[in-house]
């Protein structure tokens, strides 16, 4: 199953890349911030004109498709069912929806949860996983997997960690520990702190 993910998602990669689109596999736990997040970056993208669109996972319902499609983006529905994350087959037929032309930039909300979608990449050029604050500060040893299996991590809310008693500097420590020589990006979607920083570690701005 996992061998056959992965040839598919290596399909969908060439796909995308074929069309010159940029993409970005973006996973967390639910409350991390990654419908907010995703929303201003892409809106960013938008106001520089280039094309967007999203893929939003969810075991069921359409709460978040409809938050995107409400702030004005190019959004698709996507729900699993009973599985706790998006698998390669499952954007390979959302892809075959969409016209390709003309988006610049695709982002994929995965399933919130910070386990399954660890070991089901989807072609992305890069996986980006993000918690917050209001999660405590013993995440990131909790679920070391998700961290090793992404290339860029984000802890997001930052601007409430003291009223959460939460110390950033653990999370920060555990994180190095797990991966190194890579840096652990702090934001708050709230009053943009990080947005910027986070946009250029996934080749969304230069």
């Amino acid at each position: 199953m996992l061998a056959e993910n992965a040839h598919l998602a290596e399909h969908n990669h060439e796909r995308l890349t074929a069309k010159g689109i940029r993409s970005v596999d973006v996973m967390g736990s639910i409350g991390s911030g990654k419908t907010a997040m995703i929303i201003k970056m892409a809106t960013q993208l938008k106001k520089k004109g280039v094309g967007v669109a999203v893929i939003a996972g969810d075991v069921t319902g359409e709460d978040d498709y409809k938050r995107f499609k409400e702030a004005g983006i190019e959004a698709y529905n996507v729900n699993t069912g009973k599985e706790c994350h998006l698998e390669s087959n499952l954007i390979e037929r959302t892809l075959d929806k969409m016209d390709l032309d003309g988006i610049g930039f695709v982002f994929i909300e995965n399933v919130g949860n910070l386990v399954c979608p660890a070991d089901f990449p989807l072609g992305t050029d890069v996986r980006m996983v993000v918690i917050s604050v209001t999660e405590g500060d013993d995440m990131v040893r909790k679920h070391p997997m998700i961290f090793t299996s992404s290339d860029v991590a984000v802890l997001n809310k930052v601007d409430l960690a003291g009223y959460m008693e939460v110390d950033v500097e653990v999370l920060k420590s555990d994180y190095s520990k797990i991966v190194r020589n890579k840096p652990l990006y702090l934001t708050s979607v709230k009053t943009g702190e990080g947005i910027e920083a986070v946009m250029k570690a996934i080749g969304a701005t230069k």
